[in-house]
């Protein structure tokens, strides 16, 4: 075999096993569970309505 052929070979085995590795994480992140979200503050919320003048 060439070289360009090796190089075609190993380049496509490099992005198998990062594809495959990618899909391993997706999948060990997916199996925690439901995502909480941060609690959010107590505190009373004030809205202020400004009006213009005319």
């Amino acid at each position: 075999m060439d070289r360009s052929k090796v190089v075609a070979i190993v380049t496509g085995a490099i992005s198998l096993i990062l594809a495959i590795a990618y899909l391993v994480i997706v999948q060990l992140l997916d199996m925690r569970g439901e995502m909480i979200p941060a609690p959010q503050s107590l505190l009373p919320v004030q809205i202020v309505c400004l009006l213009a003048s005319r």
